[in-house]
């Protein structure tokens, strides 16, 4: 969606993230008498690959036979919190990402980006010629039931 907000045109873009290979997730919902800072929590699951002729073979997610020895990905590492998606660690990861490969785009010399506060999105503000203003809010969602 998009929205007039202060003078700058602000951009609503839903993302929906997919998992990485081999991986799920699971949403853990919280049924309590109150709702808690976060209504959800996102589990990553590490997804056996074996055959289910192989028995006792090793395979992508338990490499010697035990589902725990496992390792996740550096990016997992990363972006988790235990076997969660901490999504604070993911917007502070996008905002970077994007920064860092703005400098890369040809429109960077015409468009200053500003990343804004923001610890659940990720917020950014292009200011352009004739002080135009674009914000552009990516709000994250993951969809129930995501391989």
């Amino acid at each position: 969606s998009w929205s007039i907000f202060e003078g700058r045109i602000v951009y609503q873009l839903l993302v929906f993230l997919q998992p990485p290979s081999r991986h799920s997730f699971r949403l853990e919902l919280f049924w309590g008498t109150h709702l808690p800072e976060r209504c959800s929590n996102i589990r990553v699951v590490l997804e056996c690959t074996c055959p289910r002729t192989l028995g006792d073979a090793p395979c992508f997610a338990h490499p010697a036979g035990n589902k725990e020895t496992a390792q996740p990905s550096p990016l997992l590492q990363t972006l988790c919190t235990g076997s969660y998606l901490d999504v604070e660690e993911m917007a502070c990861w996008v905002q970077n990402s994007v920064q860092t490969a703005w400098e890369h785009l040809p429109q960077w010399q015409h468009w200053q980006l500003t990343v804004l506060p923001s610890s659940r999105s990720c917020r950014l503000l292009l200011s352009g010629p004739s002080d135009v203003q674009l914000c552009a809010v990516l709000v994250f969602a993951v969809e129930q039931g995501s391989p």
